[in-house]
């Protein structure tokens, strides 16, 4: 079997398999969903409006520059952009020349950057004005002969001076999509797609919220009827944002742009207010819960009687904040969805108010989903048996250049090839699965196995904490200790020891935290993943 590291390297393009040309790839099918819906709006930003049409052809344009710079099918093009109309054209662009756009999160250090930019090795790299220069000091000094354009007039004259016609290219739902995780419990990786997997796994199908599509014909037809305006919170550079902005656009749906450098619940309600969001997008708790307090502080301020579904995906939702925005939005839905960069979506757990909370995330889980024992076998609903939570069917190829990570990851079993990305759950009497947390990051203490993300919605639910983050530090006698790393309500007092009651009262007495830091604001990701290291490095100060 070929390793990964040598099948999927920049600039060598895949041989198309004739069944598949024209069939499931995302560029194709974006342009029959504009030829149906050419004058509807596609993306809406606080300064921009782009219709359709006005998509396809920036994107025509940018995938002209590409073309012209040399590029060829597989050759990574690298996407240094914070949320704008720019990321998801450019996106587009790369696909129409069978190109692999990249998401660099614009939050990392020098060295973070450096260590992505080694791996992917893009041939041209779009990046923001003050982004640039760090960039083009990591490229030189890592020798690659990245092509450097920046958001703004640069990027701007580079389209005007292409051709706004379609590329004429040959596709196939073969080509590759390349997604880096965020790295929450380690250094990123690239996950490596077929359009035509992520397609079925993660974007919808072609029909979002029905059968998925049987022929890219469908795909089209779908989208005539769709009247979705999305918002995704987050940035574009995290998969659940990227994802739903495509199902989005693949549904003839409107893609709603919060393009503020940080988050700020009440301006991303006030977005939504004004152009009639139908369905917001977040990441758990760290989005969740200052929504939820700014609607709680102003529940007079907003109307928002259009939106209708909110979607929480990648990080966990805790019950408390799930009520306190259902309180506010009585006639919403709130989906906490279940998937990962390796398996895309999973699972979901839809929630109304009035409708008694898990204490644990629990989800519906599609037929391709299993809690896996240690021999590979699934888990019998009910069984009580704790397992890795894992995906057959469309999933990814694995890793880029990384064979290693990748035969970790995806591997066979019993017969079936699976991703497994190291997530413990297990399967109830009904067949749905409560997932525990990842096991990587559990925290073995005297034996006794605890997850992180049970100590942290018990912390959550208390009344004086707005956030918190539970992680495994050394110790002598155990060999790990519990602990957190804490952010109270502002203005709130704090009595330690009723918080100690209150863990009492839920969690066994080992889980319960041994040590808390309180910090005026707990750092997370862009995405409102926990920064881990972050927290552990809070927890050890002093005590070296």
């Amino acid at each position: 079997m070929t390793e990964l590291g040598d099948q999927f390297r920049p600039g060598e393009a895949t041989p198309l398999p004739s069944a598949a040309v024209g069939t499931w790839n995302l560029g194709d099918l974006f342009e029959s969903v504009v030829d149906v819906v050419a004058e509807r709006e596609a993306v809406v930003t606080d300064a921009v409006r782009l219709s359709y049409r006005d998509l396809d052809e920036r994107a025509n344009r940018f995938a002209h520059a590409l073309a012209g710079l040399g590029v060829v099918p597989g050759d990574h093009v690298g996407l240094l952009l914070r949320n704008g109309h720019e990321y998801l054209e450019a996106m587009l662009g790369a696909f129409k020349v069978r190109a692999i756009p990249i998401n660099v999160n614009t939050r990392y250090t020098t060295d973070e950057l450096t260590y992505l930019l080694a791996r992917a090795a893009p041939v041209v790299l779009i990046a923001e004005v003050d982004l640039a220069e760090r960039a083009r000091e990591a490229v030189a000094d890592l020798g690659l002969t990245t092509t450097t354009y920046t958001r703004g007039d640069h990027y701007e004259s580079v389209l005007a001076a292409a051709p706004s016609h379609r590329p004429t290219v040959a596709r196939s739902g073969d080509d590759r999509y390349l997604l880096y995780t965020g790295g929450t419990t380690g250094l990123p990786k690239g996950v490596v797609w077929r359009h035509e997997d992520l397609l079925f796994a993660a974007l919808g199908g072609g029909n979002a919220g029905g059968e998925p599509a049987q022929d890219p014909s469908e795909v089209p037809t779908n989208a005539l009827s769709s009247r979705t305006r999305c918002l995704p919170a987050s940035p574009l550079t995290h998969g659940t944002a990227q994802w739903m902005a495509l199902t989005t656009l693949l549904g003839g749906g409107t893609v709603l742009i919060d393009t503020s450098i940080g988050f700020d619940a009440a301006r991303l309600w006030s977005l939504a207010e004004a152009e009639h969001a139908t369905m917001l997008t977040i990441v758990g708790d760290a989005f969740a819960r200052p929504l939820a307090d700014a609607l709680a502080a102003e529940p007079d301020r907003w109307q928002l009687d259009d939106l209708l579904v909110i979607l929480s995906g990648g990080a966990v939702l805790s019950p408390g904040v799930r009520q306190e925005l259902l309180d506010q939005l009585p006639w919403a839905v709130l989906v906490d969805g279940y998937g990962t960069s390796e398996t895309g979506g999973q699972g979901q757990m839809p929630l109304w108010a009035g409708q008694a909370p898990n204490t644990l995330p629990r989800f519906h889980v599609d037929e391709f989903t299993a809690v896996l024992d240690d021999a590979g076998r699934p888990a019998p609903p009910g069984s009580g048996i704790i397992g890795r939570l894992a995906r057959r069917g469309r999933i990814p190829l694995g890793y880029y250049d990384d064979p290693t990570s990748s035969a970790e990851t995806f591997t066979e079993l019993q017969g079936e090839r699976w991703a497994v990305p190291g997530d413990l759950a297990r399967v109830e009497a009904d067949g749905s699965v409560t997932l525990l947390g990842r096991g990587s990051s559990s925290i073995n203490t005297g034996g006794e196995k605890v997850f992180p993300e049970e100590v942290e919605i018990v912390l959550k639910g208390h009344p004086q904490i707005f956030d918190a983050v539970v992680v495994g530090v050394p110790d002598d006698r155990f060999g790990e200790r519990v602990a957190a790393v804490v952010q109270s309500r502002s203005g709130l007092p704090l009595d330690l020891a009723e918080l100690d009651r209150h863990c009492r009262a839920h969690l066994a007495s080992f889980k319960v935290p041994r040590r808390l830091v309180f910090v005026e604001e707990l750092q997370r990701r862009p995405a409102g993943k926990p920064d881990l290291a972050w927290a552990q490095a809070q927890l050890l100060l002093g005590f070296e």
